[in-house]
């Protein structure tokens, strides 16, 4: 059974403008590069091993781990962002 629209529900329909600008996306990838290369040095310090081919491979790929989340969290603040501006905007309409 589906459920009935509810005046009370705080759930917007999805706007049809887009936040996503070339800007944005220069502004993420060097955010994430830069993340990236301040987690690998501090990694690769940790991985215990005297070869470097495994500390690179493994320092790589758990920085790499890391880096994913700090980007999915830069995602996830600029939808919160947006959403309170919105809220923000149609209050001062009111």
């Amino acid at each position: 059974m589906a459920s009935q629209p509810n005046s009370l529900d705080n759930v917007h329909a999805p706007s049809e403008q887009t936040h996503v600008t070339p800007v944005t996306i220069a502004v993420d990838l060097v955010l994430v590069g830069v993340f990236f290369f301040f987690m690998f040095g501090w990694v690769k310090s940790h991985v215990p091993s005297t070869n470097p081919a495994f500390v690179l491979f493994f320092g790589a790929s758990t920085t790499l781990c890391v880096t994913g989340v700090f980007w999915m969290a830069i995602q996830m603040f600029r939808v919160v962002l947006a959403g309170e501006k919105r809220l923000k905007a149609e209050r001062a309409a009111k």
